[in-house]
């Protein structure tokens, strides 16, 4: 199937008793089982099936085959956040006195976690810039499991190139973990350039409507986990009677990162995707191509716009030809240059607060990725717990202003952002 007939059909069986033609909603915390053997095998892995939400539901089963398919994946795993999902992906390769190899132009939370949180639990995380891909290689020791980088930078919109970094992972033999939230599988698709392992946070463009919250995580299904340093693949799992998940899988070994995802990190956290939100994500992924053409569409129009604008003093987007970015984003992002626009107002701190509160039709909010436009200043909220040198290898000035286009006619998205600018120089 083309990609817009397999975001419609994709990994439903339809319910033979009810024959329903929508994917339904499973409002139930367990199933049964048909008797004592089927529980035992159930839990001892013989067979797969339902047993608890909290690990798996067949309506979040439809949405982790659709998009397994559609980014030409093994497995997905869908989790109740974008953040679980970056967490649980660590934590699924890491343990303590283990390390990682990632780029620093990250979204706020991710740096966070990266910087602040996943140290207190022995992990620690070597940030680079990721605009030289040999800036990854220099970084990688004996301790290092996986590298970590962002298809295109939130908020500074710098690009990654995902194949050198790839090629990099695979001479040490080492995933490469891609947070594509940014950039959704009509757009790019990270496993075919050799990226092992992608994330998304549904919140954005997939859900497409800023109505609910969560994040998958795909995996490739080529990556060698039987390499003895990635020890929680290798060890015995006393908690699945010694069961090495590099090994004992059988045919199941080609997912044996997003299983065991499932039956450790998810089974025993609980970062859990609700039933109902799996099916709204079933709903924007419906429309994700169509709306992500609008997005693009619009996305270039306010960079051209803004690009000419005496009141802007620069513009960052991937589809300019004068971007920094443009020959990765040429080469990588066929369909597309995603709706995500980043300037900087004239005037400084205060032009850029009058800009900000000068928008009507923008909303100012911490998200993106919605089919409504919003606009925030990272600097003083998305990224304000950064230090100001973090900021700045991030490549976040203070007249940094992040705009989310949306797919509202394009003469009233320049309408809002030429009344504002104007504001702001008043």
């Amino acid at each position: 199937m083309k990609f817009e007939t397999a975001a419609l059909h994709c990994g439903q069986q339809v319910d033979q008793g009810t024959l329903s033609r929508a994917v339904p909603i499973y409002r139930t915390t367990a199933y049964l089982f048909k008797d004592t053997e089927h529980a035992a095998n159930l839990f001892s892995l013989k067979e797969l099936g339902n047993i608890y939400t909290r690990i798996g539901n067949p309506t979040q089963a439809v949405l982790e085959e659709r998009l397994a398919m559609l980014e030409g994946g093994t497995a997905s795993l869908a989790l109740a956040s974008g953040t679980s999902a970056i967490f649980y992906s660590i934590i699924n390769i890491c343990e303590a006195g283990d390390e990682v190899v990632a780029a620093n132009n990250l979204y706020g939370g991710t740096y966070s976690q990266f910087d602040s949180i996943l140290p207190q639990l022995g992990i620690k995380v070597n940030l680079v810039a990721p605009n030289d891909p040999d800036n990854f290689r220099a970084a990688i020791n004996e301790k290092t499991r996986a590298l970590y980088c962002e298809t295109i930078g939130n908020p500074g919109l710098t690009m990654t190139d995902i194949e050198a970094v790839a090629r990099i992972g695979q001479e040490f033999n080492l995933p490469l973990i891609v947070d594509s939230t940014f950039t959704p599988p009509c757009l790019f698709r990270p496993l075919e350039h050799g990226a092992d392992i992608v994330i998304h946070s549904l919140t954005k463009w997939i859900g497409g409507h800023g109505t609910v919250l969560g994040g998958i995580v795909t995996d490739g299904g080529t990556f060698d986990w039987s390499d003895p340093k990635f020890t929680l693949f290798n060890q015995p799992d006393h908690s699945y009677h010694g069961l090495r998940y590099a090994h004992d899988l059988g045919e199941m070994n080609k997912i044996a990162f997003v299983l065991r995802m499932r039956l450790v990190p998810l089974r025993n956290l609980g970062a859990c995707i609700s039933p109902d939100n799996c099916w709204a994500f079933l709903q924007g992924l419906e429309t994700l191509s169509l709306r992500m053409e609008r997005h693009s569409e619009n996305g270039m129009a306010v960079a051209e716009y803004l690009q000419k604008h005496p009141h802007v003093d620069w513009v960052s987007y991937p589809g300019l030809s004068d971007s920094n970015n443009h020959e990765l984003a040429a080469r990588y992002l066929k369909n597309g240059f995603g709706g995500m626009v980043a300037f900087g107002v004239k005037g400084g701190m205060a032009a850029g607060k009058n800009f900000i509160e000068s928008l009507q039709l923008f909303s100012h909010l911490a998200n993106v990725g919605d089919a409504k436009s919003l606009a925030i200043h990272p600097a003083s909220t998305t990224h304000s717990q950064l230090s100001p040198e973090q900021l700045q290898d991030a490549g976040i000035s203070n007249s940094m202003i992040r705009l989310s286009v949306g797919i509202e006619h394009i003469d009233d998205i320049i309408g809002d952002l030429e009344q504002a600018l104007d504001s702001a120089e008043s």
